[in-house]
C-alpha cells in the first residue's frame, strides 16, 4: 500500500518509540505540571506540528543535508540547545505571577494575554521539536525500513508514515499532558507553589538544552 511494507509493524514500533521518554515528553510534562492542562495541550500540538515539519523535510530530502553536513547539523543543534536554555532562563526570572493565570473570566482584560501565552507555548513546542536535529536523523534512519525501495513515489510513503507517527504521538502526548496537569492541579492552586513549579520548569529546560548541546551526533 503506497509503497509501505509492514505498516502494522510500523504502527507498533511508532507507539513503542513514543512511549520512550525524551525531550518532547519532558517539555510536555513540564508545561502541564507548571501551567496546567490547556498549556499542556498546546505544547502537545506544538510538538506534533514539529513532527510534521520533520516529516515534510524528510519527504523532500532536505533532512539529508543534516545527515551529510556536520556543519549544518551543529548549527541546528546549537540553535535548538540555545532556544531551550532561553526558555529555561525566561521561566527562572519569571516573577511570582504565573505565566498563565487560571480561571479568568472571559471579559477579564487578561484574557487576551492568556490566549497569547497559549499561542507562544504552541510556537515554542514547534521550535523545540524542529530544531532538534536528532529527530530529522531518526526519521531518515527509521522510515526507509518500511518503504519499498522500488516504489516510485517514496515522498508519499514518507508523508503517510510521518502522519501515522504524528498521530500515535498525539494520542500518547495528550495522555501525558492530561495526567501531568491533573496530578499537579492542587499544587498550582497555591501561587507560591506555582512559582516554584515555574522555577523547576526553567531548570528542566536549561538541563534539556545542555543535554542536547553535549550529546554526540
Amino acid at each position: 500500500m503506497f509503497g509501505i511494507e509492514n505498516y502494522l509493524g510500523f504502527i507498533v514500533a511508532a507507539m513503542l518509540l513514543n512511549l520512550t521518554p525524551g525531550t518532547d515528553s519532558m517539555y510536555i510534562i513540564t508545561r502541564s505540571i507548571s501551567q496546567g492542562q490547556k498549556a499542556g495541550v498546546y505544547s502537545v500540538l506544538g510538538i506534533v506540528s514539529g513532527i510534521l515539519v520533520h516529516t515534510l523535510l524528510a519527504a523532500l530530502g532536505l533532512s539529508i543535508i543534516l545527515a551529510n553536513s556536520p556543519l549544518a547539523f551543529m548549527i541546528v543543534k546549537y540553535i535548538g540547545a540555545a532556544y531551550l536554555c532561553y526558555l529555561g532562563f525566561k521561566m527562572l526570572v519569571l516573577n511570582s505571577a504565573p505565566l498563565i493565570a487560571n480561571n479568568l473570566p472571559e471579559n477579564n482584560p487578561h484574557t487576551a494575554a492568556k490566549s497569547s501565552s497559549y499561542g507562544k507555548i504552541y510556537q515554542q513546542g514547534v521550535l523545540t521539536n524542529t530544531f532538534n536535529p536528532k529527530v530529522a536523523l531518526f526519521f531518515l534512519a527509521f522510515f526507509p525500513q518500511f518503504i519499498d525501495p522500488s516504489y516510485a513515489y517514496s515522498t508519499l510513503s514518507f508523508l503517510i508514515l510521518g502522519l501515522t507517527f504524528a498521530t500515535t504521538g498525539l494520542i500518547w502526548c495528550l495522555c501525558l499532558a492530561l495526567l501531568a496537569a491533573r496530578f499537579s492541579q492542587r499544587l498550582r492552586e497555591n501561587p507560591a507553589i506555582e512559582t516554584i513549579l515555574n522555577k523547576i520548569s526553567g531548570i528542566v529546560f536549561v538541563g534539556l538544552g545542555i543535554k542536547l548541546l553535549t550529546e554526540k551526533g
